[in-house]
């Protein structure tokens, strides 16, 4: 009895003592040597496996770097070369100088050197004439150009008669006062106008290009000429031509022809450029009956093909206005030529 009151007095006591002591954390056991060296192998492996992806990601940028320091560099190399090249072709370029004639002596040719180019500007002359050996009759043999005017089957002028009277239809003249120039061409007194002057046949426009004048006229209606004629030259749009022709015949002033021959040129081959407008219109008859037929021209090289239009009735022209151009152009007219059947309508 006494033992089991001791023994309880015992274990009361030992409670009452481990009930007082503080709480203690787990203590970590202490690795071993081996521990600790494994664990520093380890820690350097994984350093020295993750050292060479980052030298790797530098060497990479820094190599990229360098690449696009070439690229730029080549770049500015090239743009250098350019301007250089540039600079280099602009001083290869010829230097404009001024002309400079050389003189050289005169050499002394031998007779035969020198006939050879006579006879060369004879075989090439194209020049011709209303009389002597250029004249009409000639014509034909001065130049290949002018065949036609011997061979020629539609040729003019033409004496005008025994003409179809039908009902032709209006000739239409869209004429307006134009600037013009008058030009002694050497075989007659021509007057060049500015564009926009028409004339309308069958519903087909000619533009005038020029007009000129010769005495006598080289029309004959009925065997009857004139003291003069004027022609007025036109082109459509196929280079085709019409040519009108209004015969002159002495009487009253003519006011357009006073203008003309106020701006004569004083040398042949030089225009004179007149101040004041010529009306157009005052060349035409009151009357607007008219022949027509096929023919040619009546100058070198007599092409044919030309649409004639020649007015009924004539136009007046003074008699001191005739006698200038008679002075400057006593005869200027190509003779009749062969009507070979053509046929020739006149206007009621």
């Amino acid at each position: 009895m006494r033992s089991n009151i001791v023994l309880l007095a015992f274990m009361i006591v030992t409670s009452t003592a481990l009930a007082n002591d503080p709480v203690t954390k787990p203590i970590k056991p202490v690795p071993s040597k081996d521990e600790v060296t494994s664990s520093q192998k380890e820690e350097s492996k994984a350093t020295k496996e993750a050292a060479p992806i980052r030298e790797s990601k530098a060497a990479e940028a820094a190599r990229k770097k360098e690449a696009q320091a070439a690229d730029e560099l080549a770049a500015k190399i090239a743009e250098r070369l350019a301007v250089i090249r540039k600079d280099k072709d602009e001083s290869n370029k010829p230097i404009a100088r001024p002309y400079v004639r050389t003189y050289s002596v005169p050499i002394k040719k031998s007779a035969e050197i020198e006939q050879k180019p006579k006879k060369s500007e004879k075989s090439q002359s194209a020049h011709w004439s209303y009389e002597g050996e250029e004249g009409p009759l000639s014509w034909g043999k001065l130049n290949s150009a002018n065949v036609k005017c011997d061979l020629g089957e539609r040729q003019s002028p033409i004496d005008i008669r025994d003409g179809i009277k039908v009902d032709l239809d209006v000739l239409n003249f869209d004429y307006k006062p134009s600037q013009f120039q008058v030009l002694d061409n050497g075989h007659t007194i021509q007057v060049n106008v500015n564009p926009g002057n028409y004339v309308n046949v069958s519903g087909k426009a000619y533009e005038l290009q020029q007009f000129h004048f010769h005495r006598p006229s080289e029309e004959r209606i009925n065997g009857k000429g004139y003291e003069m004629v004027v022609h007025f030259v036109h082109r459509d749009r196929e280079s085709k031509l019409a040519v009108v022709a209004i015969l002159l015949e002495l009487g009253e002033t003519h006011p357009g022809v006073q203008l003309v021959w106020n701006n004569l040129p004083l040398e042949k081959h030089e225009p004179i450029k007149a101040l004041k407008n010529i009306d157009l219109m005052q060349f035409l008859p009151k009357q607007r009956g008219y022949f027509t037929y096929m023919g040619s021209l009546t100058t070198p090289p007599c092409s044919e093909g030309v649409l004639w239009l020649v007015m009924k009735e004539p136009v007046q022209l003074s008699p001191d206005q005739a006698s200038i151009f008679a002075r400057l152009y006593p005869n200027n007219a190509r003779p009749i030529q062969k009507s070979a059947g053509r046929l020739i309508k006149e206007s009621l």
